[in-house]
């Protein structure tokens, strides 16, 4: 901005620049330097002080618009503390980075809503609180402007949700008390009741660590916020830290299952209003019992589905009730609790994770450089191996690590190299899901045969310890395995993607198989099945079920009905699948049958249809659509490549639909989203109740027989043979049952009677 005149020394003058912009105020040399008054042709105006030709440190600028800012400025760009008014009426006080909101900041908007809180690039992102104009409160995380993580939702008629949040709405585990004194311990699904859950009538004694509604009152909100940036940044991390001490409920609740993308936006694009949805409408008592003549009963066992209640039964009377409800609180620390936890510094596989995310980060990075090739005879031989030795301090070919030393060896990389490459996985997408900043997560109680289970924070992939047995059974089986998958895209048996070892100090030696997660989906499984077609010890004790349980033969309550060339399709792999395992002589797997119910479409809440999809599809066009596709109560439309939700390793063809004229289609579900359908992957069916659930107590039995489920199978549990020991046990169990209803027979007729059940379980149509 020279003026075109020299001068020394910091004095004060005017001058109407060649661009037509006016400066008036101090100069040092040819620049300003001081205090000075900018205005540009446009109208825009700022006084305040300059650095060495650049707006630095405070001053005001006020845009023709209307807007203006009062605050620090640094460098030419809005930064440090000050103040914002919008031309529509709002108002910012708080921090600033790179002319964007980004710290702590409290925003009045034009709608008379207010957010306190941080804010991260403009939007508000981590801890803070959103008061509605009608009084509704938000008190917990956020992300990307919209409610994410664990939060308290208060509605001015005293309903208040202490949840877990993703987009805007309640998804997870979470603990809502009603005005009424009634609370509900449950898990929520996209603003939806989904699952299993605890409900409590007034006057029940609650167990004593759910109390958590409390820890957050107007008075604390108020005092946090103080006059002054400083005062109300100190005074919003104390409600943090309190908030965060007296949330009990996080010993109960681990993290939520498969998160998913919800579909309804809180901010608009603009991100300056916060939106009405499902999530932001009071709660209502209206599910309370309706029978208020059963007083003695006061705690209920519900399940939902997308928010519709299909089963109720009374848990115990009040009398009964221990106080401080320990009895109940252990049993949710079991079925709320979830399956799995989060590895920690200090867990008993702490070091053990870490070890192994060394050793697949580094196998992984010495194979992908490797140009890509078939593989050979001696990618499966004894030589096939990486053998790498990994001290604390590092070495010449390992980083440093906070570890404990030991030894890796991987099996095979060549060979998992490309099965992973097969299943379009790719190498650094597979390290992050494994090896990442974030922790993986064990299963609380391993399986029957030992092994110990780990999940990727991500869910993609299953990690499971393997006895040595099991090693030499899948070394060996591992040629003909690769072929089969290879011949067999649609292939429903167990997928390896990784076979390592890690040897400690002292010798022990622990083996692990990477396997994909045949569960990884948006979708919420309600009801797991491990099928064998045995029925000896093929059933599962009621008092050990809940919704974390993996049911067996004999539990399973429904047949399943699906198009035909959907079923066809399926046995045709299932028989396939089978002859090669026969021909490994191979025993004792199952089929792994995950369930998605959908509520009863007649029973059905307004709040189901609550958000329209992300798919492109308009809601004219779904009902246009539905009524030439549909199957049974499922929309299917036309399938378009990157449109919809598919597992996160799936290959192969698309099965085909009769209904839709024998073309690849995808499946969509109001609400949640457009699904590919593959064999054994977002396949939908019809189930019907052929007999009462052991587990469920239908509230009416009469009025719901079908349900429309999405289904996810495989063959699991792959790595066993008929071997000397399973002879002897089959020899023992015959003198006392009947020897076809035993697990131990031999592969031939193990693959018959496993292919017969299932088709009972999947019967053809008429």
């Amino acid at each position: 901005m020279a003026t075109g005149e020299t001068s020394t020394g910091n004095i004060q003058r005017g001058n109407t620049l060649p661009n037509g912009d006016i400066y008036v105020g101090n100069f040092a040399g040819l620049v300003p330097h001081g205090f000075g008054k900018y205005m540009w042709t446009d109208g825009t105006l700022y006084y305040g002080e300059w650095d060495t030709s650049k707006m630095t440190g405070r001053g005001v600028i006020q845009w023709p618009s209307g807007a203006s800012y009062d605050g620090d400025i640094c460098g030419g760009f809005i930064d440090g503390t000050g103040t914002f008014k919008g031309v529509d009426g709002s108002l910012y006080k708080g921090s600033w980075r790179m002319n964007k909101k980004h710290g702590m900041g409290t925003m009045v908007y034009a709608n008379s809503d207010t957010y306190e809180g941080f804010w991260n690039e403009g939007l508000p992102e981590g801890f803070g609180k959103y008061t509605w104009a009608n009084g509704n409160t938000y008190i917990g995380s956020w992300k990307s402007s919209k409610m994410n993580g664990r939060g308290v939702m208060k509605w001015t008629n005293g309903d208040t949700l202490d949840c877990n949040w993703l987009n805007g709405l309640a998804h997870g585990k979470g603990f809502c008390k009603y005005a009424s004194g009634a609370c509900y311990v449950g898990t929520w699904d996209r603003g939806l009741k989904d699952g299993h859950g605890m409900f409590y009538q007034p006057g029940s004694k609650m167990p004593c660590n759910l109390e958590v509604s409390e820890c957050v009152t107007d008075h604390d909100v108020s005092s946090a916020s103080s006059s002054g940036n400083e005062n109300a940044n100190s005074g919003l991390l104390f409600l943090l830290q309190k908030l965060c001490n007296t949330w009990r409920i996080r010993s109960l609740f681990h993290r939520p299952r498969r998160i998913s993308n919800g579909t309804a936006p809180v901010f608009d694009n603009s991100g300056n209003h916060l939106s009405e949805d499902s999530s932001t409408e009071p709660l209502t008592t209206s599910e309370c019992l309706q029978d208020s003549g059963v007083d003695k009963v006061l705690v209920y066992e519900r399940e939902y589905v997308q928010g519709v209640l299909i089963s109720e039964k009374p848990k115990g009377h009040d009398s009964g009730m221990p106080d401080c409800g320990k009895t109940q609180e252990h049993t949710w620390q079991k079925q709320a609790g979830g399956p799995m936890e989060t590895i920690y510094k200090g867990h008993r596989s702490y070091y053990l994770m870490l070890n192994l995310q060394l050793g697949i980060r580094y196998t992984v990075g010495k194979i992908t450089p490797v140009p890509v090739r078939e593989v050979r005879s001696n990618d499966f031989g004894p030589r096939a191996r990486i053998r790498m030795y990994f001290p604390c301090e590092g070495s010449q070919y390992t980083p440093p690590h906070c570890s404990v030393n030991f030894f890796w060896k991987d099996y095979c990389p060549m060979v998992f190299r490309n099965l992973r490459e097969m299943f379009h996985i790719d190498a650094a997408d597979y390290m992050m899901s494994i090896c990442g900043d974030d922790s993986l997560k064990e299963l609380s109680s391993p399986g029957k045969s030992g092994s110990i289970f780990y999940l990727s924070q991500d869910e993609r992939f299953v990690i499971k310890t393997l006895r040595k047995t099991e090693l030499k059974i899948l070394l060996k089986m591992l040629p003909k395995y690769y072929n089969h998958v290879r011949a067999y895209d649609n292939t429903l048996i167990t997928k390896f993607f990784g076979v390592h070892r890690i040897t400690l100090k002292g010798g022990r030696k622990v083996r692990f198989v990477v396997m994909g997660n045949m569960f990884c989906t948006e979708l919420r499984i309600h009801r797991k099945y491990d099928l064998k077609g045995s029925t000896q010890g093929r059933s599962t004790k009621k008092q050990n079920i809940n919704e974390n349980t993996t049911l067996k033969d004999l539990d399973l309550s429904y047949v399943f009905h699906v198009d035909k060339p959907w079923r066809d399709a399926l046995f045709r792999q299932i028989s396939l699948d089978c002859m090669f395992l026969e021909s490994q002589s191979i025993i004792d797997y199952s089929m792994l049958l995950g369930i998605h119910f959908r509520a009863p479409y007649h029973l059905k809440t307004s709040s189901s249809h609550q958000n329209s999809l992300e798919t492109g599809i308009s809601d004219t066009d779904l009902l246009q659509y539905g009524e030439k596709s549909s199957w049974k109560g499922f929309l299917l439309v036309a399938h378009e490549p990157g449109t919809t939700v598919g597992g996160s390793h799936i290959r192969g063809s698309m099965v085909r639909a009769s209904e839709a004229g024998y073309e690849e289609v995808d499946l969509v579900l109001p609400g949640t989203g457009r699904f590919r359908v593959q064999l054994g992957v977002n396949m939908p069916a019809r189930a019907l109740k052929v007999r009462e659930d052991m587990n469920t107590e239908l509230e009416n039995p009469d009025s719901i027989e079908e349900y429309d489920v999405v289904l996810y199978l495989g063959i699991i549990d792959i790595l066993q043979e008929y071997n000397v020991s399973k002879r002897v046990e089959h020899a023992v169990k015959s003198l006392k049952f009947d020897p076809l209803s035993i697990s131990a027979v031999d592969p031939s007729s193990y693959s018959k009677r496993f292919v017969k059940f299932l088709e009972s379980v999947f019967p053809e149509q008429d």
